[in-house]
């Protein structure tokens, strides 16, 4: 079965995608965060740096696009396919409310004839492989078996499942019951999404579908870095090496930002999910939280790494 790691706005970009790949093997896809093509027809630098193949030696990077405009989403892709990319992902998952506004990600299921209008022109031109990343419908899961019969259509690559709806965000539990339906019956190969937070819940997933061929994980993986080697039959999270690859996150972040201090705000993201790796980080978060001191960043983090014991079987989610 294949494991990919979920594109998380904010965390998983290419210095987080090196570090991770480099401590913890086995994610055989990383979906970027997306980016939305505008008709202006460049990439600014910052996200040009992302996806520049100089930056993603040797990772199996799949890069994500968001749009409801056809030459838009044409342009971007031909750009990331003459640098070398062989499959590109449209979003059509996001339940951001300024992304579900303009008609984008998650807000498109709504609108099946635009959609068919953007499946018409992407397919027509595709320089690349296109997968999708889709919900189950922007409100209801009963939308679901009409945008399915809309993507059978089209020669998708795959098609990656969240299965929740666009107004559940991520706050309301996922419904892996309704992936019944696309397994069965999508013409894609398809990827099951949604709440694979700790291993014992992939390890349910994959007993109520034996058959499904490959899931994505998001939160989870960010929390406990070493869950899809684990997953994969690898060791599990040491303390040392969790260490140090914690550090050397915050130095990426410090050279690339310009400082420890600019720095503290990605990892601040991070911390939020990987505290939920120790037992009694309770003491610890506010005031990892609220510094704005890379002294005091180092000496909480040590205290964690020193102090606090990693959780048995991994982290347990509380988000």
């Amino acid at each position: 079965m294949l494991l990919y790691f979920a594109p998380m706005e904010g965390i998983t970009d290419h210095i987080f995608r090196n570090i991770h790949h480099r401590y913890f093997p086995g994610v055989d896809k990383y979906f970027t965060p997306f980016f939305s093509p505008t008709c202006d027809g460049r990439f600014p630098p910052r996200n040009m740096r992302d996806f520049d193949p100089e930056f993603n030696s040797g990772l199996p990077v799949v890069p994500q696009l968001l749009t409801k405009h056809g030459a838009d989403f044409l342009w971007a892709a031909k750009t990331l396919a003459d640098l070398g990319y062989k499959e590109i992902n449209l979003n059509l998952g996001c339940p951001s409310g300024t992304v579900t506004a303009k008609g984008k990600g998650s807000g498109l299921l709504s609108d099946l004839e635009g959609l068919e209008r953007l499946l018409e022109e992407i397919f027509a031109k595709a320089p690349a492989d296109i997968s999708i990343k889709t919900r189950l419908g922007r409100k209801e899961p009963e939308e679901f078996p009409r945008l399915l019969e809309l993507f059978n259509r089209y020669p998708i690559a795959e098609l990656s499942v969240h299965c929740r709806v666009g107004t559940d965000f991520y706050r309301k539990p996922a419904r892996p019951e309704a992936f019944a339906f696309p397994l069965k019956e999508s013409r894609a190969s398809v990827c099951y999404n949604g709440d694979l937070t700790t291993q014992e819940r992939a390890l349910e997933l994959q007993a109520q579908y034996p058959a499904v061929p490959a899931m994505m994980l998001g939160r989870g993986a960010v929390a406990d870095p070493s869950l899809i080697t684990r997953m994969k039959g690898g060791e599990g999270v040491e303390r040392k090496v969790l260490q140090a690859y914690t550090e050397e996150l915050f130095e990426g972040y410090s050279s690339a930002f310009g400082s420890p201090r600019s720095a503290l705000g990605r990892m601040k993201e991070i911390w939020f999910y990987q505290s939920c790796l120790f037992e009694g980080t309770e003491k610890y978060e506010k005031r990892l939280k609220k510094t704005a001191s890379p002294e005091e960043y180092r000496d909480l983090t040590a205290r964690i790494f020193g102090e606090l014991p990693i959780r048995k079987g991994g982290a347990a989610p509380k988000w």
